[in-house]
Formats: structure tokens, C-alpha cells, sequence
């Protein structure tokens, strides 16, 4: 069974991606990719609207884990 990653993305080229998540299947990623809350442009939560001020625009996606 494949396996999916989340990661974190930013709009800011100084910032790098980074892997927020790992294990997933493809239903659990797209499931978390689909909250308005994984992305800085639909978040509306303290939390992540704070993330977005301290790290600028930025959202989650979701890659093959590699089976190495």
C-alpha cells in the first residue's frame, strides 16, 4: 500500500518545505489537504493565522513517500 507525506510549503523563497507529516494514506491526505485550515489563505484559527504572520504564506500538499 502507498504511503503519502505532508509538506509544508512557502510562498517565501528563503523558507523551505518541510515534512509536517508521514504514514499516510491517500484518503488521510487528501482529507487533511482539503481543510481550509492547511493553507494560509482560508485559515482562520489564532494558531495559524499567527503561524502566517510569523512565516509568511505558505499551505500543505501531500507527496509519495518514497519506499526506500
Amino acid at each position: 500500500m502507498s504511503r503519502y507525506k505532508i509538506v509544508r510549503m512557502f510562498f517565501n523563497s528563503d523558507k523551505r518545505s518541510r515534512v509536517i507529516q508521514r504514514g499516510l494514506t491517500l484518503d488521510e491526505a487528501q482529507t487533511h489537504c482539503s481543510d481550509p485550515e492547511t493553507s494560509s489563505r482560508t485559515c482562520t484559527t489564532a494558531k495559524r493565522v499567527n503561524y502566517t504572520r510569523r512565516h509568511g504564506a505558505w499551505f500543505d500538499g501531500y507527496e509519495l513517500e518514497s519506499t526506500k
